[in-house]
């Protein structure tokens, strides 16, 4: 049996779990998230848990268990405390800039790159880190994903914007014949 699946997932206070054949609504302090499931899975609300079970060991029911399973607790995070992504911008000139919601990027071309976020995500810029947050998991890293691929890190200075933590690998570039 799949060990993340087989593990029931803890709802807290103030977080309200609706649950219909193929269909999971998780309702909480930041927000409201819907999520498709496998139909022919069990998904039971207990003592303030979600309890997922699948009905054979056939190869489709093995694969959807844990996944159904991690969905939900993304859901229950996310409508509790949220998700983040941190992004940092490195090189001369290169900077990030509110305009009221819309994140503006400097990022070295002759244009100023905007980007609006969407409904439940919010940017914000301290210094030069970008802040992508929101209850949905699954559209903070795709927002994150978006915004580093409008300058992503180059190997030779390392210039760009790349996530909080992430290591570039440098290359030496031309070496001289002598």
């Amino acid at each position: 049996m799949s060990r993340v699946g087989r593990l029931p997932v803890p709802v807290p206070a103030g977080v309200d779990v609706t649950i219909e054949p193929g269909h999971v609504s998780v309702k909480g302090p930041r927000g409201e998230l819907d999520q498709h499931v496998h139909r022919d899975l069990h998904i039971s609300l207990g003592e303030n848990e979600v309890i997922v079970t699948r009905p054979s060991d056939r190869r489709e029911h093995r694969s959807h268990h844990g996944l159904v399973r991690a969905l939900i607790q993304n859901m229950v995070t996310g409508v509790t405390d949220g998700w983040s992504k941190t992004l940092e911008i490195q090189g001369t000139g290169y900077r990030a800039e509110m305009d009221g919601k819309t994140l503006v990027l400097r990022v070295g071309y002759s244009h100023l790159v905007r980007k609006d976020p969407p409904d439940g995500i919010e940017f914000t810029v301290e210094g030069q880190l970008v802040h992508v947050r929101g209850a949905n998991k699954q559209v903070v890293g795709q927002q994150a994903a978006e915004i580093r691929a409008v300058r992503p890190p180059e190997p030779y200075k390392g210039k760009g914007i790349r996530y909080r933590g992430e290591w570039v690998r440098r290359k030496q570039g031309k070496s001289a014949i002598g």
